[in-house]
């Protein structure tokens, strides 16, 4: 994975908006996404294609259509490396805190 490239085609609205339209209805065209997003075909494709560069989302061509589909590995990958390890820590430190509050020594 790169993650470098994963959080710069993370760092934009429009591809986030994107990701969620795929989550929503994976699978779905050009022309669908672009119903949703005040912008020329050609800049939505642009930021299709900087999310395929980051393997956010894969393409199968139906006829003369592309369908698009999201590739939830790199976004897991992200979670396990940057966000799992901090959310350990917090959620064991509310644990302790709460034992603490509460008079627990178990």
């Amino acid at each position: 994975m790169d993650a470098d490239k994963v959080f710069k085609a993370l760092g934009d609205p429009t591809r986030r908006k994107l990701l969620d339209l795929l989550c929503a209805q994976n699978g779905q065209s050009l022309g669908q996404l672009c119903e949703h997003l005040a912008m020329a075909r050609q800049s939505v494709t642009q930021h299709l294609d900087l999310l395929e560069k980051a393997n956010l989302v894969s393409t199968v061509r139906r006829g003369r259509e592309k369908h698009h589909f999201i590739n939830p590995v790199p976004l897991h990958e992200i979670y396990e490396r940057w966000v799992r390890k901090f959310e350990t820590q917090r959620l064991t430190l509310l644990h302790d805190l709460k034992r603490e509050l509460e008079g627990n020594s178990e």
